[in-house]
């Protein structure tokens, strides 16, 4: 049986995705028609059953895809600050350094010290970090870095990773 990478499994999902959507859009231009009462619809090059099993067709494609991928992201594993992950939770924590890293931006770009308006009229309000703004910029830096580094070992691996999957029904 042929082979695809994980890497080219990803893509081929994505457009096993989108060509659901178009046969679902098929389906709906040839179900119905519109005709003159007494004369009888024309019918088109493909019918509503034609496409109907291809639909089914693409569909088992995508769910024995969906399976070979997520057995794949959980039998193998990457190296990480000395650390074995496997692919599914290497994704996951790429996801949360990201999103660290955001949060990180957001606290390193507050002020040190901010008047505070509206509180009090008589007396001089302040909201004042506990923490080093400057700090937090750098820990965003190294945060994003490492996501990227992650990301990088996650590509590298799914091109290393073969799925028994022919695609050249797609390709």
């Amino acid at each position: 049986m042929a082979t695809i990478t994980l890497a080219e499994a990803v893509k081929l999902k994505s457009i096993l995705v989108k060509r659901i959507h178009e046969l679902e859009n098929e389906i709906r231009r040839v179900a119905f028609t519109t005709v003159e009462k007494g004369n009888t619809p024309e019918k088109g090059p493909r019918t509503l059953q034609d496409v109907e099993n291809e639909m089914d067709e693409v569909r088992l494609d995508s769910r024995t895809l969906d399976r070979l991928m997520y057995r794949a992201n959980i039998d193998n594993e990457i190296e990480f600050q000395g650390q074995q992950l496997a692919i599914v939770e290497a994704i996951e924590l790429a996801t949360q350094l990201r999103a660290k890293s955001r949060f990180y931006k957001e606290l390193a770009s507050a002020e040190k010290e901010e008047l505070q308006y509206g509180f009090s009229e008589s007396t001089t309000v302040y909201r004042v970090a506990l923490f080093e703004p400057e700090d937090y910029r750098l820990k965003a830096l190294q945060t994003e870095k490492d996501a990227h580094k992650l990301s990088n070992l996650i590509n590298a691996k799914n091109y290393s990773i073969t799925l028994a999957f022919d695609d050249s029904k797609y390709f």
